[in-house]
């Protein structure tokens, strides 16, 4: 019986582990933000969706960490002028700046908690924030097509 219960505990005790890990694995913030999966070549990130001005002006700020492959896209109602900082931003981004029809036209690499200022080259509609060097490190560049970005609110 004592051998048992040995047994059970060692049992329980994987599982809380386990449970653990997972949990730790978990996105830290639940925003509720809609998601979208972007194609990028034969790449693929999922992106919580900004659409709304308050929603773009809390962006990824306050956050920790932001998983690999994951990202923020902020969908604008018009091609406009497009500018990113960082302040109270804990995490180092790249940001892709897109055009209506989906050519990213320049990327930036953004420090965290700096109130240096990152601008599209050109009128966009979206602008596509992932983790530091996620660009780079997949080979995407300017003129680089982004398929499965939402339509804009009306």
């Amino acid at each position: 019986m004592h051998r048992s219960r040995f047994i059970h505990r060692i049992a329980l005790a994987f599982v809380l582990a386990s449970s653990s890990a997972a949990w730790a694995a978990q996105p830290e913030v639940n925003t509720g933000l809609p998601l979208v999966r972007l194609q990028i070549g034969d790449h693929t990130v999922t992106a919580e969706v900004a659409s709304t001005p308050e929603q773009q002006q809390t962006g990824l700020m306050n956050r920790r960490s932001l998983p690999a492959n994951r990202g923020m896209v902020f969908v604008f109602a018009q091609s406009q002028p497009v500018c990113m900082w960082m302040k109270n931003t804990l995490i180092a981004l790249s940001v892709a700046f897109i055009t209506t029809d989906g050519r990213i036209v320049n990327i930036a690499d953004m420090q965290p908690q700096t109130e240096d200022v990152h601008c599209g080259q050109t009128d966009v509609r979206y602008a596509l924030e992932t983790p530091l060097h996620w660009f780079a490190q997949h080979g995407i560049r300017p003129g680089a097509r982004v398929l499965g970005l939402p339509a804009p609110s009306r």
